[in-house]
């Protein structure tokens, strides 16, 4: 099983792209990509959530 099923899965559900989260949270989408590869921490993870909700409120409009 991948790293970050979690996050893979909810960027997923909500048809995002993995560069919108990454452009969303500040970061490269190169960045983002490896950040992915291994359990992200505490911090990381709720950066990327919070760009993922930011993305979904601002599609809901």
């Amino acid at each position: 099983m991948k790293a970050n099923n979690e996050i893979r899965q909810r960027i997923y559900n909500k048809r995002l792209r993995y560069w919108e989260v990454a452009e969303q949270a500040g970061i490269a989408d190169t960045t983002f990509s490896k950040w992915l590869r291994t359990p992200l921490n505490e911090e990381r993870k709720a950066r990327v959530l919070k760009a993922i909700d930011e993305l979904t409120k601002q599609s809901a409009k």
